[in-house]
């Protein structure tokens, strides 16, 4: 049903209420227009709120053309988007919330009591101070013949006229969050071009691993290694053993590369080197050093302290005959290939690839197809790993569809004069 009682209808319609939203409701409200914010949630922010649980990873303080290439194939496109709003202006953004912040050891930056929950509330107090009104449990079912939005609230349905909606519906990653990826379809069918929500910074599965590596090491970490994908240079740091196959932030660093490998050739390579820090000339001469009556499996450990979860993942992943000889078995201590076949599922993905093609839209991130209607955030067809880059770019695209809204109404108000 729709609502039967008439309200003043909201001049800008604000469809999602994570970073990207309130960052567009935020740079409307601050020049004096009326804005509601929608989220079908009971609260907002909960994707965010989320990822401060252990820390609040807010951005990056590495040198800038280090940072935009974490974005691989949509740089130029997060490109633009940084230029107007970079990882320094978020965080003088974050200081005039009265939020400081620090660098970490790792070059992230973090609130300084690591939490997100002040940083939200101080947020949603100036939101609410300069008049963003937030409505919560309405989630958006599109549009109805008349243009009119359709938002689905616990009293049934009302139609809200907006002269302008920006969309931040995020991704497909973490549904019970709110980004289900539902609003696909209600923009497919008004030929909206979307790339296909994937999994992002995601674990992937092997085709098996044995019973006895499952049971006995399944959730156990793997520290001091690196990774990389053949023909890229490796990455330094840690992940986990799954019963499926491996997950965890190194793996996440990969997961665009890997994930593509899968697609196009059903399976992808991540070479692990046990032992970054050792040339693997070094390692075979401590290997080939003579063994006793030690087994192969003490002789690891003690010429080079491979044991536990290592030891058992090279025994895995190595035959007999590579396992006898010194030069092969460093060969792949250094280079060990872990098969990975398939994603774990979107669902459980940090964050997802895909969405709304740029393409699609102006650089005001308008639709073409959809005058007045603007997308922003993880529902845009980008991704990025974890360490503050996905937040930076949902941000500084929340305030250029915030922005873009407002010349786009300060153009029509221009016109009909």
């Amino acid at each position: 049903m729709t609502d039967s009682h008439t309200s003043s209808p909201p001049l800008v319609a604000v469809i999602g209420g994570g970073p990207a939203g309130l960052m567009a409701a935020e740079a409307l409200a601050q020049a004096g227009v009326a804005v509601e914010v929608f989220d079908a949630m009971p609260s907002v922010g909960r994707k965010f709120l989320l990822a401060g649980v252990g820390g609040m990873n807010i951005t990056h303080s590495e040198p800038y053309p280090a940072f935009i290439g974490r974005y691989g194939e949509r740089r130029e496109a997060i490109d633009a988007l940084l230029r107007d709003f970079d990882a320094d202006a978020l965080r003088q953004w974050i200081h005039g919330l009265g939020i400081d912040t620090f660098v970490g050891t790792s070059g992230r930056v973090f609130p300084t009591d690591m939490k997100a929950a002040p940083l939200l509330r101080a947020w949603l107090k100036r939101l609410r101070d300069s008049g963003v009104v937030i409505h919560t449990r309405h989630r958006w079912l599109g549009w109805d013949a008349e243009g009119a939005l359709r938002i689905a609230y616990p009293q049934g349905e009302r139609l809200v006229q907006a002269t302008a909606v920006v969309l931040a519906l995020g991704g497909g990653s973490w549904a019970r969050l709110g980004s289900d990826g539902s609003w696909v379809p209600l923009l497919a069918e008004r030929a909206v071009d979307i790339s296909p929500l994937r999994p992002s910074n995601c674990g992937f599965e092997v085709q098996a691993w044995s019973d006895l590596l499952k049971d006995k090491f399944a959730g156990a970490p793997l520290k001091n290694i690196a990774l990389s994908v053949p023909g890229s240079a490796p990455r330094k740091g840690e992940f986990i053993l799954t019963a499926q196959g491996v997950e965890g932030s190194l793996v996440y660093a990969w997961s665009a590369a890997v994930r593509t490998g899968i697609e196009r050739n059903g399976r992808a390579t991540l070479l692990l080197d046990l032992l970054p820090d050792r040339p693997v000339d070094k390692i075979a001469q401590a290997l080939a050093k003579p063994r006793g009556s030690r087994s192969m499996a003490k002789h690891l450990h003690g010429q080079l302290g491979i044991d536990g979860v290592k030891a058992a993942l090279l025994r895995e992943l190595t035959d007999q005959a590579t396992f006898a000889d010194p030069v092969r078995l460093a060969q792949a201590i250094k280079a060990l290939p872990i098969e990975l076949v398939r994603t774990r599922p979107l669902d459980e993905a940090i964050s997802s690839a895909g969405g709304v093609r740029f393409e699609a839209m102006d650089n005001g991130l308008m639709l073409k197809q959809l005058p007045g209607v603007f997308c922003a955030g993880e529902m845009l067809d980008w991704e990025a790993p974890t360490g503050g880059y996905l937040l930076t770019a949902c941000f500084a695209s929340g305030l250029r569809a915030g922005r873009a809204a407002l010349e786009w109404l300060y153009e029509r108000k221009a016109a009909s004069l």
